[in-house]
């Protein structure tokens, strides 16, 4: 989701040079081609669909990697027009593999049409968390995340240090939970390159819905990447443009989480509050109709905030109306 406002200067990064804010780093400049089949690297090649929205951006960016013999990363949504515009882009090339980040329903549902089409499997770390459908939204009708896709179930499951081998190309899995807890990313060393799903995003930080949703993970999942170092010169993520930078992007948004936690502890300083007010009050240069999937990911932080004894509410409380206090 888009970040918010952030009062605080920047921080220091663990080898004592100035660490970005991540709203310095963001991109919004990206033209999806939409039902073009776009060379975006030698390897690699992406049809964008036409699903823009608040979560989306411009819309889910689906990869081919391979020349003859390929694989495709995140099919998409459920969209004729996207899957026939893919399954274009396709003809003359045998699909070895298809590969899901996670099962939101703008990254997997098109697998079941691509899967008939062309007799490839699925390959994802699983279905769809049933936690998730316990999911408690910030307020009624508010512009939600993705849904889940339910009836996601991958043909083979891959886990963290799986490689899927290709004709000229390789797919390393990185088990990358936190954004949701069936969440890979993949990576391609022969172009040094990453594709992060929602896990990374160049235009925004990520949403971490609760229940499924876990800020402890995330934070986990970034610090594994930034732990590959320069193995990485590109990330690819499912929506918005490349993210040439990648280390020092991963090391932006983890600093930006822990300055959101700080943001969080100095409201609770000033009493006790509720989701709404600190939203309010933070994410002062977010558009009002994010606020509901802001207060999503305060609540995330909250709870890794509970997690670690740092603050205290009552969990029998509907945590859209609770009120908060430091423990």
């Amino acid at each position: 989701m888009p970040a918010g406002g952030d009062p605080n200067p920047s921080a220091s990064s663990a080898d004592g040079g100035p660490q970005p804010r991540l709203e310095e780093l963001l991109d919004t400049r990206h033209d999806p081609a939409y039902g073009e089949a776009v060379q975006v690297a030698p390897l690699v090649q992406r049809v964008t669909a036409a699903n823009a929205s608040p979560f989306t951006f411009a819309g889910t960016g689906t990869y081919i990697v391979g020349h003859k013999r390929v694989a495709v990363i995140d099919p998409g949504p459920d969209d004729a027009g996207h899957i026939e515009a893919l399954l274009r882009a396709l003809e003359g090339r045998t699909v070895t593999h298809i590969c899901i980040t996670h099962t939101h329903s703008d990254h997997s549902p098109a697998s079941r049409a691509l899967a008939e089409a062309t007799g490839a499997p699925t390959l994802g770390f699983g279905p769809h968390p049933a936690v998730d459908a316990g999911r408690q939204v910030a307020e009624a009708s508010a512009v939600q995340e993705e849904p889940g896709d339910w009836d996601f179930t991958p043909d083979g499951v891959l886990g963290h240090g799986d490689v899927v081998a290709g004709d000229g190309w390789t797919l390393e899995c990185l088990y990358t939970p936190g954004h949701i807890s069936n969440h890979l990313c993949f990576g391609l060393p022969e172009e040094q390159a990453l594709f992060t799903g929602d896990h990374v995003m160049g235009w925004s930080s990520t949403i971490v819905p609760p229940p499924d949703g876990n800020l402890g993970d995330y934070l986990r999942s970034l610090e594994l990447l930034i732990s590959r170092g320069d193995r990485d010169e590109v990330y690819w993520p499912t929506h918005g443009p490349p993210i040439t930078t990648p280390n020092r992007y991963a090391r932006a948004l983890l600093a930006h989480r822990h300055r959101r936690t700080d943001q969080i502890l100095a409201c609770l300083r000033d009493g006790p509050a509720t989701i709404s007010s600190m939203v309010a009050r933070m994410y002062t240069t977010t558009p009002k109709v994010l606020h509901p999937a802001a207060a999503l990911s305060v609540l995330a932080h909250l709870i890794h905030l509970a997690e670690e004894g740092k603050i205290t509410w009552d969990p029998s409380a509907d945590t859209r109306s609770a009120t908060y206090a430091l423990a």
